[in-house]
């Protein structure tokens, strides 16, 4: 067999572009104690709403009120989209095709596509998860096909998030990437003043708070020409009389050339899996055609593609209105309660910190032993010496729930957090 390296010039990549081996270094020790005291990989029974009956080490089961699940709308276990997920099952009498998607697809996928692309005004594709899609999107991004024929320079929000973070290496092979501070958008406007062709990746709603700024980031558009890739992952659902999103709400119709949006189907969706909106259907040939997780990976199961038809359905009804008023109410209660950064914001993600990552980890444990699973943050998830908790209060929970948080988080703060 031919050695590669004697048939080609080995391409070395930058250590900027990734950092595993420092990265397990410094989180090793964090990781293991999380797993220690219980507040992580934890296994659990749905016993309605959003408690859980969770499984200990002893095989007793206890339940508890769950705050980490993203289901922002509590449709996860929204009787509907279970039967939607069931009936297709029997309807297809089949779980899942193994092929790719460029030969054989379920009817009923076309179906989702059209209602998706129909339901959020843009072209949609499709796929098993949002990293798949970034996965496919951002070579292509890189190739210059999207952008007149000119590959662009691609510039990453510093804190995008790690499955679009996790493709810098790949996109640097097709052309040149930078990364910037997070929301710096005169470091944003300075590239584009340099290069005839910018992407900006981001997210639309950041996985552990905050926003990205979209109306300032469409006058760029505007100015130069921007291409905007954003993941709006976490804003599917909350925003918009069809849940367009945080991200799709703001853009007007026609959707454009200059813009993809990559959205989750579970979350706010309430069902399972990833797709991308597109602005015109010569992207979207491109895409069906070269897309990585496209073209040689296979698609939704048909559990996943039933639950979806069922939640873009009920998308289209009144009770999307009235779980996205819930989910606001049920903020605003929190917000009263524990100050956050995020605090007064009608996003759903709160973020406490404690500072140390024993801090957290010790008022996660805390707050497990009263009933109540959150999520212990520490790096590489934030930054060292932010260690916090972060919470998801949901529509699906109880104002007595969201009370009973809120009194045990600033417990939690008394006791644990260290004195300044």
């Amino acid at each position: 067999m031919n050695d590669p390296s004697q048939s080609r010039t080995a391409v070395s990549v930058p250590h900027s572009r990734r950092n595993t081996d420092s990265l397990i270094m410094h989180a090793n020790e964090s990781f293991t104690a999380a797993h220690s005291e219980g507040v992580m990989a934890l296994y659990a029974i749905p016993s309605g709403d959003r408690s859980v009956m969770l499984l200990d080490t002893w095989n007793e089961e206890r339940e508890i009120v769950d705050f980490v699940r993203c289901s922002y709308l509590g449709l996860d276990n929204h009787p509907t989209i279970v039967k939607g997920a069931i009936d297709a099952m029997q309807r297809y009498q089949a779980f899942h095709w193994s092929c790719a998607r460029t030969r054989l697809n379920f009817g009923l996928l076309a179906e989702l596509e059209e209602a998706l692309s129909d339901l959020f005004s843009a072209r949609v594709i499709t796929y098993t998860t949002v990293l798949a899609a970034n996965m496919g999107a951002l070579p292509l991004l890189a190739s210059g096909h999207l952008t007149g024929g000119n590959k662009p320079l691609i510039v990453f929000d510093r804190f995008a998030h790690a499955t679009l973070a996790h493709h810098k290496a790949v996109v640097a092979e097709e052309t040149k990437v930078e990364t910037i501070t997070h929301n710096d958008l005169n470091a944003l406007e300075a590239f584009c003043k340099r290069h005839a062709s910018v992407v900006y990746v981001c997210d639309g709603v950041y996985s552990m708070g905050g926003q990205t700024p979209v109306k300032d980031l469409l006058t760029l558009q505007e100015r130069y020409g921007l291409f905007l890739y954003v993941d709006d992952a976490h804003g599917i659902s909350l925003v918009g009389e069809t849940g367009q999103g945080f991200v799709r709400s703001q853009i007007g119709s026609p959707f454009g050339e200059r813009t993809i949006i990559a959205a989750s189907l579970g979350k706010g969706f309430g069902a399972s899996g990833g797709l991308l909106m597109l602005g015109t259907r010569k992207q979207e040939e491109l895409f069906r055609r070269y897309s990585i997780a496209y073209a040689f990976s296979a698609s939704l199961n048909v559990a996943a593609i039933g639950a979806a038809m069922a939640s873009q359905a009920l998308h289209r009804t009144q009770e999307l209105g009235h779980r996205q008023r819930a989910l606001s109410e049920r903020l605003k209660e929190f917000d009263k309660l524990v100050a956050s950064p995020q605090q007064g914001s009608s996003l759903p993600i709160r973020t406490i910190e404690f500072g140390s990552d024993q801090a957290a980890i010790l008022a996660a444990r805390y707050l497990l032993d009263h009933g109540l699973y959150t999520s212990a943050i520490f790096f590489p998830t934030v930054a060292k010496g932010k260690a916090g908790l972060r919470v998801c209060p949901t529509a699906g929970h109880t104002s007595a729930e969201v009370e009973r948080l809120g009194r045990l988080i600033n417990d939690g703060l008394r006791i644990f957090r260290p004195p300044p």
